[in-house]
């Protein structure tokens, strides 16, 4: 008797497993249908178009483009005159393996502008501009600074002149950013991939999310008589990071002075995020996200992969540049940074460029406020600077 009650237990345990894995491999099925079924609605920007796709849960986030909103994407250089560009059959055939929708294989560049703040200056020009390239093939990184008083008289209609007004004054057939895309990609030939823009409002909050910056200051800075950053090591928090950004009066080379001394800001900032991790950086952006910090046509997953490809990069193999030139004053006695096209060439070429055939003299739209011939001097043709230096 007892052996029978043994056997009907068996068999209802059998039957209630079995059951439970028909339960199971149900729903299994069914969120597998649900997570590839085309039920997610993805609007997309291209341009001053939008597209509407229905696409999978899973694609929708690989593709989700959250800070996208206030700018749109940029029209970036046809792949077949690239190809045409290109130095060798290797350059053309070659794929680093990432899906990064870059315009040449093996590197990818993001046009940085940083804006002045609303209270001083209407946030309207970009002060801080970085073309940032990572080189996948070395696993290195060169970083283009490009002076805000460039004189660009080809791109914008302000009286300036100058490179820092292009987005507010620039091209009105096309969007802001893309206004900026076009004076770069044409003056100095480096194909943008994405962009990235903030504010100095913004980033004071930035850095207060990722806990503050270390840096090792080599001066003590007097941004106003109750602002003061002393000599030395320390964390600058959100606030006294825009007083180093933005101070300029106590330099000798004004302008120029500033942008060399935010190389420091720049090689600390790195250092942080690579000290962070992916985790907490994600985190770090989903903040910065949620309180709209910063605009971008790069999707969440392709933020991910750029911060996976700057942890491979060292800071011995981050360099630094700017675009060579000299002060000189221009129409309506501004203050221009005129540009030394061949010396910025040389530096473009090399660095910039590392699988186009050179840039020619005549394929860049740089114009010379003081032409060849006539520079006053040269002390700014070679500026560049490692990471790995500046940090310690």
């Amino acid at each position: 008797m007892s052996k029978k009650l043994t056997d009907k237990a068996k068999k209802r345990i059998v039957n209630i497993s079995m059951k439970a894995c028909s339960i199971v491999l149900t729903l299994v099925i069914a969120a597998v249908l649900v997570l590839n079924a085309p039920i997610m609605v993805l609007h997309e920007a291209n341009g001053a178009e939008e597209t509407i796709e229905h696409v999978s849960i899973p694609s929708y986030f690989k593709r989700w483009q959250p800070m996208i909103i206030q700018e749109g994407t940029i029209s970036k250089v046809e792949s077949q005159a690239v190809k045409e560009e290109l130095r060798s059959e290797e350059d053309v055939t070659f794929d680093d393996g990432l899906d990064l929708n870059q315009t040449i294989e093996g590197q990818y560049t993001i046009l940085f502008l940083g804006f002045d703040t609303f209270t001083n200056g209407g946030g309207t020009l970009h002060d801080v501009n970085y073309l940032i390239q990572f080189n996948i093939r070395t696993a290195s990184m060169n970083i283009l600074q490009i002076p805000r008083d460039s004189y660009m008289p080809d791109y914008t209609n302000s009286g300036t002149n100058k490179f820092n007004s292009i987005y507010a004054c620039g091209d009105k057939s096309v969007s802001k950013v893309q206004r900026v895309v076009d004076a770069v990609q044409e003056s100095f030939g480096i194909p943008v991939d994405s962009y990235v823009i903030t504010n100095c409002d913004s980033i004071v909050e930035i850095v207060d999310i990722i806990g503050g910056i270390p840096i090792n200051l080599p001066r003590t800075i007097v941004y106003e008589p109750d602002k003061i950053l002393y000599e030395g090591r320390q964390v600058l928090n959100g606030t006294q990071s825009e007083w180093f950004l933005r101070f300029r009066s106590g330099y000798n080379e004004g302008d120029i002075g500033r942008v060399k001394a935010q190389r420091l800001f720049l090689a600390a900032a790195m250092k942080k995020a690579l000290d962070m991790g992916n985790l907490e950086l994600m985190s770090a952006m989903r903040k910065i996200y949620d309180r709209q910090l910063m605009a971008t046509d790069l999707s969440m997953e392709q933020i991910s992969m750029i911060a996976d490809l700057a942890g491979t990069v060292s800071m011995d193999r981050v360099n630094v540049f700017m675009v060579p030139g000299e002060e000189a004053t221009g129409p309506g006695g501004q203050s221009m940074w005129s540009i030394h096209k061949t010396a910025a060439l040389e530096i473009i070429n090399k660095w910039f460029r590392p699988r186009q055939v050179p840039l020619a003299y005549e394929n860049s739209s740089i114009i010379e406020l003081v032409p060849e011939g006539s520079y006053r001097n040269t002390v700014n043709d070679d500026t560049a600077q490692n990471f790995e230096d500046l940090v310690n």
